[in-house]
């Protein structure tokens, strides 16, 4: 990471700490707005046990949930109902227990053609625009207060992958991307970089042994889609002690 951004570093134990560090700051930023809160999902296996936090005792009560909407920064363009689909698994961890049903907000895939992935995104642009109240963001009324996110082994996030042309997207809010450079190899829909970057707060959450590797080159510096990806608000990086590379020196 460059001295030079606004992205602070937060090293923890394990993944347990991990969850429950993630909540806290789910919780923080819930209490911070005592209006309509907006919060972006990621998916994948890393932010599982974050969402099983969530929908315990503990974490549930303390969530307003009447006024918490919840959004998805990338989606797999399979069926709702299919296991990889992304807010299909945040909905039967805690949203489908906890979260109003109208305040649920996932990328529309219904269709079984991939070629209506376009489609999908433009849709989905449209509900965030409807919700937001504009066609245009501005810097000064941050869309999210809060944008979860993950870095994959090639150093994609959401589903921007490295050298893709949705990296470079700064008119849609929404982009289909016809092909995964990485598992499970089907079409995806994804945030753009301008529309994540509208938030508060982005939280990056990384964990494992198997991260080492990518962290390394991110931390180098390399241009990938996750180290482009920031907020216009705070940019945090949260990580197990697992993930941490061998050449950390410390943020």
């Amino acid at each position: 990471m460059t001295a030079n951004d606004n992205r602070h570093v937060i090293t923890v134990a394990g993944p347990a700490a991990l969850a429950a560090t993630a909540a806290e700051h789910v919780l923080a930023r819930t209490a911070a707005n005592s209006g309509r809160v907006a919060i972006c999902l990621t998916g994948g296996s890393s932010p599982k046990q974050l969402y099983q936090l969530l929908a315990t005792d503990a974490y549930r009560a303390r969530i307003p949930w009447e006024r918490v909407h919840w959004f998805i920064g990338d989606e797999r363009f399979v069926p709702a109902g299919d296991p990889l689909n992304n807010m299909g698994m945040a909905r039967t961890v805690f949203l489908d227990r906890c979260a109003p049903a109208t305040n649920i907000h996932p990328i529309p895939t219904a269709t079984a053609d991939p070629a209506d992935s376009d489609r999908s995104a433009a849709l989905y642009q449209q509900e965030l625009q409807s919700f937001y109240g504009a066609d245009t963001l501005d810097q000064s009324r941050p869309l999210f207060d809060l944008v979860l996110m993950g870095a994959g082994p090639d150093g994609h996030t959401a589903s921007l992958f490295p050298d893709d042309p949705a990296l470079d997207e700064t008119a849609r809010w929404v982009v289909g991307v016809p092909r995964a450079n990485v598992a499970p190899f089907v079409p995806r829909i994804t945030l753009t970089l301008p529309t994540l970057a509208s938030c508060n707060e982005m939280l990056f959450e990384v964990s494992g042994h198997d991260k080492r590797t990518i962290l390394t080159r991110l931390f180098a510096g390399e241009n990938l889609p996750a180290n482009r990806a920031r907020s216009t608000g705070e940019t945090v990086w949260l990580m197990d002690q697992a993930a941490i590379p061998e050449n950390f020196g410390g943020h």
